[in-house]
């Protein structure tokens, strides 16, 4: 069933950085993405993993506040966002001078753009790492600069357009959610300010399914001896929530190859879920 994402709170503030924490009262997320505008209005996303519960945003101004907005990714669904918000701490001179040391710091970091411009930074390459029946794993470099983040874009096989925000530490990420024997074609763009540099780009072919290796011995233990054609019990649906339906069936004889769940969405667009031969249950999201 759908996790569910629960409250976002501030655990720890310095003059320059933020600790988030939250949690999820139900279920697992593939991973989260956090938030939040920069002094300069500009987005800026950091994505974290599923398994984690709190993240550290760093490269923050004194006494500044900011809103931040967490959302849950759990399969192609962006859930959320739980949102807060915090001010930044003053810095303090050894005589506890806060005003005149916070200043002096907050006018340096507002104008360093304007004395020292830093030089743009540029993509490297782009390549595959690791791929998996349903996932790939990619990494880039980048040679020169840094950016502040980076976006991932890619059609699935709808050929609706999908678009995975990294922060701009990371040289790598794991695309979810793929399918098998399925050609992709990943372009990797570079936020610089108000600036998007790029694309550098990759393709791929996602790995063979064990349900389409598993069809393949079939049909070859088919020519030798051909099996008695099996028959379709009786479909129930044995678990139902607001957004999802979890179908229960038979087969009183004989196996299938895969099966395949039909039904129209919410627009009368028809939708098709492929199932493996030795399911008996399915849940429609």
């Amino acid at each position: 069933s759908q996790p569910r994402l629960g409250e976002l709170t501030i655990s720890h503030i310095t003059p320059s950085s933020v600790q988030l924490e939250w949690s999820v009262p139900k279920g697992t997320f593939d991973s989260f993405t956090l938030q939040y505008r920069d002094v300069q209005g500009q987005p800026h996303a950091l994505r974290v993993d599923g398994g984690s519960r709190t993240v550290t945003v760093p490269g923050l101004l004194p006494s500044h506040r900011y809103k931040f907005n967490l959302y849950g990714m759990w399969g192609r669904k962006r859930l959320g966002p739980i949102s807060t918000d915090a001010v930044t701490g003053m810095w303090m001179d050894e005589q506890g001078d806060v005003s005149a040391l916070h200043r002096v710091l907050s006018f340096a970091a507002l104008v360093k753009s304007e004395v020292e411009p830093p030089s743009q930074p540029y993509l490297g390459e782009l390549t595959a790492s690791h791929v998996t029946r349903d996932s790939v794993q990619l990494e880039w470099s980048v040679p020169k600069g840094k950016f502040d983040s980076f976006k991932v874009q890619y059609k699935d096989e709808q050929d609706q357009l999908q678009v995975l925000p990294v922060d701009g530490d990371s040289r790598t990420v794991t695309v979810p959610g793929l399918l098998p024997s399925h050609h992709y074609k990943f372009n990797l763009y570079g936020m610089w300010g108000q600036k998007r540099l790029g694309p550098i780009s990759t393709d791929t072919v996602t790995g063979e399914s064990s349900c389409m290796l598993y069809l393949c011995l079939l049909q070859a233990q088919a020519e030798e001896e051909p099996p008695s054609q099996p028959r379709l019990g009786e479909l129930t649906a044995s678990h139902i929530t607001p957004d999802s339906v979890q179908l229960e069936w038979s087969v009183p004889e004989g196996t299938f190859d895969s099966f395949t769940v039909q039904y129209k969405d919410a627009q009368g667009q028809p939708q098709v879920l492929p199932v493996d031969g030795g399911s008996r249950t399915v849940t429609v999201p």
